[in-house]
């Protein structure tokens, strides 16, 4: 397929002026149109979640120099479905999210806005992406991420890949000479061991403030938590049938006359 007849849809969870999603634009720009669909304001942390009993609002903005791109109110789910049925009323050839400030490795795959976006796509048929960056400043480097969202994406849309296909990426802060390479990786068995930290406001009532650590209980060099430690990229294939397979055939013997 030429380049000009591919339709990449762009999205993100940290908002439409985050510079992360300028960087994937840059990063993909090449490879097709770009069509930018992102929420109004940040969105981190929302997962899968959709806007329901308040209207959703989609507004053309002008801040990509000759991309189109709209600004949603809702969710990052909200903007890749808006997307799909009010914007380019067909699936894009391939959907690209982030590139994120901060982790989406290990189970932060589950919490994450910028993942969810990208699997919202993935179940309507559309080949997917997500990019996370483990540097949370606002004026981090995106030099090696843009490197990596472009080798990726381009990738991707030059292989024959099921429908349904969805990558999480994330990328370690490194410099380049120092970058391995994509390590291809399973998810690690690693979470965030949470607490939440009670404080008073002014008026003497009580409010809590999410804390804690992470903490990594894989020793394999398989993961996508060991590749970043070793200055990969991590590469790790997500599926969004969440049925344990293994449990079911073990149920299916040990239960048959429940």
């Amino acid at each position: 397929m030429d380049n000009k007849e591919r339709i990449i849809l762009v999205t993100n969870d940290d908002g439409i002026t985050a510079p992360g999603i300028r960087a994937l634009i840059e990063a993909v720009k090449p490879l097709g149109k770009v069509v930018v669909v992102a929420p109004d304001s940040p969105q981190s942390g929302k997962g899968h979640a959709i806007t329901i009993g308040v209207p959703l609002r989609l507004n053309q903005v002008d801040i990509f120099d000759d991309i189109e791109a709209w600004q949603c109110s809702g969710t990052p789910v909200d903007c890749v479905k808006l997307a799909r049925d009010k914007i380019l009323h067909r699936k894009p050839d391939i959907c690209v999210s982030g590139i994120n400030h901060g982790a989406n490795h290990s189970i932060n795959v589950i919490y994450s806005g910028t993942m969810s976006a990208a699997m919202e796509a993935a179940i309507e048929g559309i080949p997917s992406v997500g990019f996370s960056f483990l540097e949370y400043s606002y004026d981090a480097d995106f030099s090696l991420p843009k490197k990596v969202a472009g080798e990726v994406t381009q990738r991707m849309l030059e292989s024959a890949l099921p429908a349904g296909t969805l990558f999480n990426v994330n990328i370690p802060v490194v410099d380049e000479a120092g970058y391995k390479g994509v390590r291809i990786c399973r998810q690690a068995d690693a979470k965030w061991e949470e607490e939440f930290d009670e404080r008073r406001d002014p008026h003497g009532k009580k409010y809590y403030w999410l804390t804690g650590q992470f903490k990594n209980r894989d020793t394999g060099e398989d993961t996508d938590v060991w590749a970043l430690e070793n200055n990969y990229a991590s590469l790790v294939p997500v599926q969004f049938d969440l049925t344990n397979y293994k449990l079911k055939t073990q149920l299916e013997a040990d239960w048959k006359d429940l």
